[in-house]
Protein backbone atom coordinates (compact mmCIF):
# COMPACT_ATOMS: atom_id res chain seq x y z
CA UNK A 1 0.00 0.00 0.00
CA UNK A 2 0.99 3.13 -0.76
CA UNK A 3 0.92 5.67 2.04
CA UNK A 4 1.58 8.92 0.14
CA UNK A 5 -1.77 11.00 -1.13
CA UNK A 6 -2.48 11.26 -4.93
CA UNK A 7 -2.71 14.50 -6.07
CA UNK A 8 -6.29 15.08 -6.65
CA UNK A 9 -6.58 13.29 -3.29
CA UNK A 10 -4.55 16.46 -1.64
CA UNK A 11 -6.78 18.75 -3.34
CA UNK A 12 -9.96 16.57 -2.08
CA UNK A 13 -8.97 16.71 1.59
CA UNK A 14 -7.93 20.66 1.22
CA UNK A 15 -11.14 21.30 -0.37
CA UNK A 16 -13.18 19.63 2.29
CA UNK A 17 -11.34 21.01 5.34
CA UNK A 18 -11.96 24.72 3.83
CA UNK A 19 -15.19 23.55 3.22
CA UNK A 20 -15.98 22.47 6.87
CA UNK A 21 -14.59 25.37 8.70
CA UNK A 22 -16.06 28.22 6.32
CA UNK A 23 -19.68 26.50 5.76
CA UNK A 24 -20.15 24.43 8.88
CA UNK A 25 -18.08 25.17 11.93
CA UNK A 26 -19.75 29.14 11.68
CA UNK A 27 -23.68 27.39 12.39
CA UNK A 28 -21.84 25.05 15.27
CA UNK A 29 -22.94 26.78 18.27
CA UNK A 30 -26.53 27.46 16.87
CA UNK A 31 -27.49 23.63 16.43
CA UNK A 32 -26.02 23.31 19.84
CA UNK A 33 -28.00 25.51 21.09
CA UNK A 34 -30.76 24.82 20.10
CA UNK A 35 -30.72 21.05 19.12
CA UNK A 36 -32.24 21.87 15.65
CA UNK A 37 -31.22 22.37 12.39
CA UNK A 38 -33.30 25.09 10.24
CA UNK A 39 -34.53 24.15 7.46
CA UNK A 40 -33.37 27.06 5.24
CA UNK A 41 -29.84 26.68 6.90
CA UNK A 42 -29.93 23.16 5.58
CA UNK A 43 -30.81 24.11 2.00
CA UNK A 44 -28.04 26.79 1.68
CA UNK A 45 -25.52 24.22 2.92
CA UNK A 46 -26.41 22.12 0.54
CA UNK A 47 -26.37 24.30 -2.37
CA UNK A 48 -23.05 25.16 -1.75
CA UNK A 49 -21.69 21.43 -1.47
CA UNK A 50 -23.66 20.58 -4.80
CA UNK A 51 -21.83 23.49 -6.24
CA UNK A 52 -18.56 22.15 -5.11
CA UNK A 53 -19.41 18.43 -5.74
CA UNK A 54 -19.30 16.97 -2.27
CA UNK A 55 -23.09 16.21 -2.24
CA UNK A 56 -23.37 12.64 -2.67
CA UNK A 57 -19.91 12.50 -3.08
CA UNK A 58 -19.74 8.55 -2.02
CA UNK A 59 -22.03 7.66 -5.10
CA UNK A 60 -20.73 5.91 -8.23
CA UNK A 61 -20.34 8.13 -11.32
CA UNK A 62 -23.18 5.76 -13.22
CA UNK A 63 -25.52 7.10 -10.87
CA UNK A 64 -24.30 10.92 -10.95
CA UNK A 65 -21.85 11.04 -7.73
CA UNK A 66 -18.40 11.63 -7.67
CA UNK A 67 -17.48 8.11 -7.84
CA UNK A 68 -14.79 8.70 -5.12
CA UNK A 69 -12.85 5.18 -4.96
CA UNK A 70 -12.81 3.83 -1.18
CA UNK A 71 -9.82 5.82 0.52
CA UNK A 72 -10.18 9.19 -1.21
CA UNK A 73 -13.66 8.78 0.20
CA UNK A 74 -12.73 7.99 4.08
CA UNK A 75 -10.52 10.76 3.37
CA UNK A 76 -13.58 13.06 3.03
CA UNK A 77 -15.45 11.31 5.11
CA UNK A 78 -12.27 12.09 7.97
CA UNK A 79 -12.65 15.86 7.12
CA UNK A 80 -16.46 16.13 7.48
CA UNK A 81 -16.85 14.57 10.48
CA UNK A 82 -14.33 17.33 12.23
CA UNK A 83 -18.16 19.35 12.03
CA UNK A 84 -20.86 18.71 14.27
CA UNK A 85 -22.50 15.44 12.99
CA UNK A 86 -25.85 17.00 11.86
CA UNK A 87 -24.89 19.65 10.09
CA UNK A 88 -22.49 17.59 8.21
CA UNK A 89 -24.14 14.41 7.38
CA UNK A 90 -27.88 16.46 6.66
CA UNK A 91 -26.59 19.23 4.56
CA UNK A 92 -23.69 16.79 2.63
CA UNK A 93 -25.65 14.28 2.24
CA UNK A 94 -24.15 10.58 1.55
CA UNK A 95 -27.25 8.84 0.53
CA UNK A 96 -27.81 5.17 0.75
CA UNK A 97 -25.67 3.31 -1.23
CA UNK A 98 -28.18 0.92 -1.04
CA UNK A 99 -30.09 2.40 -3.95
CA UNK A 100 -27.66 1.13 -6.29
CA UNK A 101 -29.67 -1.88 -6.36
CA UNK A 102 -32.72 0.31 -8.02
CA UNK A 103 -34.50 -0.95 -10.71
CA UNK A 104 -33.64 1.37 -13.79
CA UNK A 105 -38.03 2.97 -13.44
CA UNK A 106 -36.76 2.68 -9.60
CA UNK A 107 -33.98 4.81 -9.99
CA UNK A 108 -35.95 7.66 -11.74
CA UNK A 109 -37.83 8.12 -8.77
CA UNK A 110 -35.40 7.58 -5.73
CA UNK A 111 -31.45 7.09 -6.96
CA UNK A 112 -31.46 9.87 -9.06
CA UNK A 113 -33.51 12.49 -7.55
CA UNK A 114 -31.20 11.58 -4.08
CA UNK A 115 -27.99 11.88 -5.86
CA UNK A 116 -29.14 15.21 -7.29
CA UNK A 117 -30.19 16.88 -3.69
CA UNK A 118 -34.08 17.03 -4.44
CA UNK A 119 -35.10 13.74 -1.91
CA UNK A 120 -33.95 12.68 1.01
CA UNK A 121 -33.80 9.18 2.02
CA UNK A 122 -33.39 7.38 5.25
CA UNK A 123 -33.09 3.49 6.09
CA UNK A 124 -35.11 1.68 7.89
CA UNK A 125 -34.15 -1.67 10.15
CA UNK A 126 -33.79 -1.44 14.03
CA UNK A 127 -36.44 -1.80 15.86
CA UNK A 128 -37.25 -1.58 20.03
CA UNK A 129 -36.85 -5.57 20.29
CA UNK A 130 -34.33 -5.97 17.72
CA UNK A 131 -30.67 -4.09 17.23
CA UNK A 132 -27.87 -5.95 16.64
CA UNK A 133 -30.12 -9.29 15.93
CA UNK A 134 -31.89 -7.92 13.13
CA UNK A 135 -33.39 -11.33 12.29
CA UNK A 136 -35.68 -11.19 15.25
CA UNK A 137 -37.70 -8.23 13.74
CA UNK A 138 -41.52 -8.25 13.80
CA UNK A 139 -41.92 -5.86 11.16
CA UNK A 140 -43.29 -7.85 8.71
CA UNK A 141 -44.47 -7.69 5.31
CA UNK A 142 -47.40 -10.29 3.89
CA UNK A 143 -47.84 -10.45 0.46
CA UNK A 144 -51.91 -10.03 -0.04
CA UNK A 145 -52.83 -9.43 -4.12
CA UNK A 146 -50.01 -8.09 -5.93
CA UNK A 147 -49.42 -5.83 -2.96
CA UNK A 148 -47.41 -6.27 0.05
CA UNK A 149 -48.97 -5.69 3.30
CA UNK A 150 -46.89 -4.14 6.14
CA UNK A 151 -47.26 -3.93 9.88
CA UNK A 152 -44.84 -3.26 12.45
CA UNK A 153 -42.69 -0.57 13.89
CA UNK A 154 -39.07 0.77 13.70
CA UNK A 155 -37.14 3.30 15.76
CA UNK A 156 -33.87 5.31 15.84
CA UNK A 157 -33.93 6.01 12.38
CA UNK A 158 -31.97 8.74 11.54
CA UNK A 159 -33.44 11.88 10.03
CA UNK A 160 -36.78 10.42 8.89
CA UNK A 161 -38.46 13.69 9.60
CA UNK A 162 -36.63 15.29 6.48
CA UNK A 163 -36.98 12.12 4.39
CA UNK A 164 -38.84 11.76 1.11
CA UNK A 165 -39.34 7.84 1.31
CA UNK A 166 -37.96 5.08 3.53
CA UNK A 167 -35.47 2.10 2.51
CA UNK A 168 -37.83 -0.53 5.01
CA UNK A 169 -36.29 -4.08 5.89
CA UNK A 170 -39.19 -6.06 7.02
CA UNK A 171 -39.83 -10.05 7.61
CA UNK A 172 -41.15 -11.70 4.68
CA UNK A 173 -41.17 -15.54 5.40
CA UNK A 174 -39.43 -17.32 7.09
CA UNK A 175 -36.83 -20.69 6.37
CA UNK A 176 -35.22 -23.69 7.16
CA UNK A 177 -31.31 -23.44 8.28
CA UNK A 178 -28.73 -25.71 9.98
CA UNK A 179 -29.54 -23.46 13.04
CA UNK A 180 -33.61 -23.97 12.91
CA UNK A 181 -36.06 -21.43 11.42
CA UNK A 182 -35.12 -18.20 10.26
CA UNK A 183 -37.00 -15.42 9.09
CA UNK A 184 -36.28 -13.80 5.10
CA UNK A 185 -35.94 -10.47 5.08
CA UNK A 186 -37.37 -8.19 2.21
CA UNK A 187 -36.03 -3.96 1.64
CA UNK A 188 -38.35 -1.73 0.37
CA UNK A 189 -39.02 1.57 -1.44
CA UNK A 190 -41.86 3.35 0.85
CA UNK A 191 -42.62 7.06 0.13
CA UNK A 192 -43.60 9.52 2.98
CA UNK A 193 -47.25 10.12 3.00
CA UNK A 194 -48.23 6.52 1.76
CA UNK A 195 -51.57 5.73 3.83
CA UNK A 196 -50.50 3.49 7.17
CA UNK A 197 -47.04 5.06 7.31
CA UNK A 198 -46.46 7.20 10.24
CA UNK A 199 -43.60 9.44 11.41
CA UNK A 200 -43.31 9.83 15.32
CA UNK A 201 -40.83 12.14 17.00
CA UNK A 202 -38.32 9.93 18.54
CA UNK A 203 -36.53 10.14 21.90
CA UNK A 204 -33.93 12.76 23.26
CA UNK A 205 -30.79 11.70 22.50
CA UNK A 206 -27.36 13.06 24.39
CA UNK A 207 -25.09 12.46 21.46
CA UNK A 208 -25.17 14.47 17.68
CA UNK A 209 -27.71 17.53 18.48
CA UNK A 210 -29.89 18.67 15.47
CA UNK A 211 -29.29 15.53 14.37
CA UNK A 212 -33.29 13.72 14.58
CA UNK A 213 -34.29 9.91 15.13
CA UNK A 214 -37.81 9.09 14.66
CA UNK A 215 -40.00 6.33 15.52
CA UNK A 216 -41.76 4.90 12.40
CA UNK A 217 -45.06 3.03 12.34
CA UNK A 218 -46.97 0.93 9.42
CA UNK A 219 -50.25 -0.31 10.13
CA UNK A 220 -51.65 -1.88 6.89
CA UNK A 221 -49.13 -0.33 4.48
CA UNK A 222 -50.14 -1.17 1.38
CA UNK A 223 -47.16 -1.17 -1.42
CA UNK A 224 -47.28 -2.88 -4.99
CA UNK A 225 -44.62 -5.34 -5.59
CA UNK A 226 -43.04 -2.40 -8.10
CA UNK A 227 -41.68 -1.46 -4.54
CA UNK A 228 -39.72 -4.30 -3.55
CA UNK A 229 -35.67 -2.95 -3.63
CA UNK A 230 -33.78 -6.08 -4.90
CA UNK A 231 -35.14 -9.54 -4.70
CA UNK A 232 -38.06 -10.82 -2.77
CA UNK A 233 -36.51 -12.65 0.61
CA UNK A 234 -33.09 -11.61 -0.54
CA UNK A 235 -32.66 -8.18 1.53
CA UNK A 236 -29.27 -9.49 3.40
CA UNK A 237 -27.98 -9.96 0.19
CA UNK A 238 -29.04 -6.36 -0.83
CA UNK A 239 -27.71 -5.06 2.37
CA UNK A 240 -24.40 -6.29 2.75
CA UNK A 241 -23.80 -5.81 -1.24
CA UNK A 242 -24.34 -2.38 -0.64
CA UNK A 243 -23.50 -1.35 3.04
CA UNK A 244 -20.30 -2.81 3.76
CA UNK A 245 -18.58 0.19 4.10
CA UNK A 246 -21.02 2.13 6.30
CA UNK A 247 -18.66 1.12 9.57
CA UNK A 248 -15.81 2.74 7.18
CA UNK A 249 -17.49 5.69 7.28
CA UNK A 250 -18.32 5.40 11.17
CA UNK A 251 -14.53 5.02 11.29
CA UNK A 252 -13.27 7.78 9.16
CA UNK A 253 -15.60 10.66 10.94
CA UNK A 254 -14.44 9.65 14.86
CA UNK A 255 -11.29 9.78 13.69
CA UNK A 256 -11.71 13.67 12.16
CA UNK A 257 -12.90 14.50 15.55
CA UNK A 258 -10.27 13.05 17.43
CA UNK A 259 -8.20 14.72 15.18
CA UNK A 260 -9.73 17.94 16.23
CA UNK A 261 -9.88 16.98 19.80
CA UNK A 262 -6.21 16.13 19.86
CA UNK A 263 -5.52 19.51 17.79
CA UNK A 264 -7.38 21.42 20.75
CA UNK A 265 -5.76 19.61 23.14
CA UNK A 266 -2.07 21.08 21.61
CA UNK A 267 -3.08 23.81 21.25
CA UNK A 268 -4.30 24.57 24.96
CA UNK A 269 -0.89 22.48 26.51
CA UNK A 270 1.54 24.98 24.60
CA UNK A 271 -0.63 28.28 25.56
CA UNK A 272 -1.61 27.50 28.66
CA UNK A 273 0.70 27.89 32.32
CA UNK A 274 1.07 26.76 35.31
CA UNK A 275 3.35 27.05 37.85
CA UNK A 276 5.55 29.46 35.51
CA UNK A 277 5.66 27.40 32.52
CA UNK A 278 3.94 25.73 29.96
CA UNK A 279 1.43 22.97 30.87
CA UNK A 280 3.05 21.10 27.81
CA UNK A 281 6.19 21.12 30.36
CA UNK A 282 4.93 18.57 32.56
CA UNK A 283 4.90 14.70 31.58
CA UNK A 284 1.40 14.21 32.98
CA UNK A 285 0.29 16.22 30.18
CA UNK A 286 3.29 15.33 27.05
CA UNK A 287 2.41 11.82 27.92
CA UNK A 288 -1.35 11.77 27.47
CA UNK A 289 -0.51 13.57 24.55
CA UNK A 290 1.64 11.12 22.75
CA UNK A 291 -1.08 8.14 23.86
CA UNK A 292 -3.88 10.20 22.02
CA UNK A 293 -1.38 10.63 18.82
CA UNK A 294 -0.20 7.09 19.01
CA UNK A 295 -4.15 5.97 18.86
CA UNK A 296 -4.86 8.43 16.67
CA UNK A 297 -2.52 7.13 14.18
CA UNK A 298 -3.30 3.68 14.70
CA UNK A 299 -7.10 4.10 13.81
CA UNK A 300 -6.15 5.81 11.13
CA UNK A 301 -4.19 2.77 9.39
CA UNK A 302 -6.24 0.82 10.28
CA UNK A 303 -9.38 2.75 8.26
CA UNK A 304 -6.96 3.30 5.46
CA UNK A 305 -5.91 -0.52 5.18
CA UNK A 306 -9.41 -1.75 4.88
CA UNK A 307 -10.13 1.05 2.44
CA UNK A 308 -7.68 -0.12 0.49
CA UNK A 309 -8.48 -3.19 0.55
CA UNK A 310 -11.53 -2.62 -0.41
CA UNK A 311 -10.45 -0.88 -3.33
CA UNK A 312 -8.68 -4.05 -4.39
CA UNK A 313 -12.19 -6.29 -3.77
CA UNK A 314 -10.33 -7.93 -0.93
CA UNK A 315 -11.74 -6.46 1.89
CA UNK A 316 -13.08 -8.74 4.97
CA UNK A 317 -15.61 -8.12 7.77
CA UNK A 318 -12.73 -8.20 10.53
CA UNK A 319 -11.10 -5.80 8.38
CA UNK A 320 -14.21 -3.47 8.50
CA UNK A 321 -14.48 -4.02 12.41
CA UNK A 322 -11.13 -3.73 13.57
CA UNK A 323 -11.37 0.21 11.88
CA UNK A 324 -15.08 0.28 13.48
CA UNK A 325 -13.92 -0.88 17.06
CA UNK A 326 -10.53 1.18 17.29
CA UNK A 327 -11.72 4.48 15.81
CA UNK A 328 -15.12 4.20 18.39
CA UNK A 329 -13.12 3.71 21.18
CA UNK A 330 -9.78 5.53 20.39
CA UNK A 331 -12.32 8.55 20.41
CA UNK A 332 -13.66 7.74 23.55
CA UNK A 333 -9.82 7.97 25.49
CA UNK A 334 -8.99 10.85 23.08
CA UNK A 335 -12.36 13.28 23.69
CA UNK A 336 -11.73 12.50 27.46
CA UNK A 337 -8.16 12.79 27.98
CA UNK A 338 -8.58 16.68 26.14
CA UNK A 339 -11.11 17.48 28.29
CA UNK A 340 -8.45 16.10 30.93
CA UNK A 341 -5.90 18.22 29.74
CA UNK A 342 -7.73 21.34 29.21
CA UNK A 343 -9.33 20.79 33.09
CA UNK A 344 -13.09 23.27 33.91
CA UNK A 345 -12.81 24.57 30.54
CA UNK A 346 -13.15 21.37 28.50
CA UNK A 347 -16.40 20.96 29.66
CA UNK A 348 -17.86 24.19 28.96
CA UNK A 349 -19.58 25.16 25.43
CA UNK A 350 -17.08 27.46 24.39
CA UNK A 351 -15.55 25.08 22.79
CA UNK A 352 -16.38 21.64 21.16
CA UNK A 353 -14.77 19.65 23.43
CA UNK A 354 -17.84 18.56 25.84
CA UNK A 355 -20.14 18.14 22.32
CA UNK A 356 -17.12 15.74 20.88
CA UNK A 357 -17.02 13.93 24.14
CA UNK A 358 -20.65 13.17 24.07
CA UNK A 359 -21.35 12.84 20.71
CA UNK A 360 -18.42 9.37 20.42
CA UNK A 361 -20.85 7.49 23.10
CA UNK A 362 -23.32 6.41 20.45
CA UNK A 363 -20.36 5.94 17.98
CA UNK A 364 -19.72 2.20 19.61
CA UNK A 365 -23.80 1.51 19.43
CA UNK A 366 -24.67 1.94 15.48
CA UNK A 367 -23.71 0.33 12.82
CA UNK A 368 -22.79 -2.75 15.18
CA UNK A 369 -21.90 -2.07 18.59
CA UNK A 370 -18.39 -3.07 20.33
CA UNK A 371 -19.17 -6.78 21.42
CA UNK A 372 -20.75 -7.09 17.15
CA UNK A 373 -17.34 -6.31 15.98
CA UNK A 374 -15.60 -8.76 18.42
CA UNK A 375 -17.48 -10.98 17.93
CA UNK A 376 -16.82 -11.20 14.12
CA UNK A 377 -13.11 -10.45 14.64
CA UNK A 378 -12.76 -13.13 17.15
CA UNK A 379 -14.71 -15.47 14.96
CA UNK A 380 -12.80 -15.19 12.04
CA UNK A 381 -9.80 -15.98 14.23
CA UNK A 382 -11.22 -19.15 16.14
CA UNK A 383 -13.33 -20.56 12.58
CA UNK A 384 -10.23 -21.90 11.00
CA UNK A 385 -9.34 -23.94 14.24
CA UNK A 386 -12.68 -25.46 14.24
CA UNK A 387 -13.88 -22.50 17.49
Amino acid sequence: MDFALTEVQTMLVDMARAFVENELYPHEAEVERTGELRRDLIDEIKAKALDTGLYAANMPEEAGGAGLDTVSWVLLEKELGRANYALHYTCVARPSNILMACTPEQAKHYLYPVVKGDKIDCLAMTEPGAGSDVRSMKTTAKRDGGDWVINGTKHFISHADLSDFVILFAASGEEDTPRGRKKKITAFLIDTGTPGYMIREGYNNVSHRGYQNSILEFDDCRVPQTQVLGEVDQGFEVANTWLSATRLQVAATCIGRAGRALDLALDWSASRQQFGQQISKFQGVSFKLADMALQLRASDLLLLNAAWKNDQGTMTDPDAAMAKLHATEMLAMVADEAIQIHGGMGLMDEIPLERIWRDHRVERIWEGTSEIQRHIISRALLRPLGG
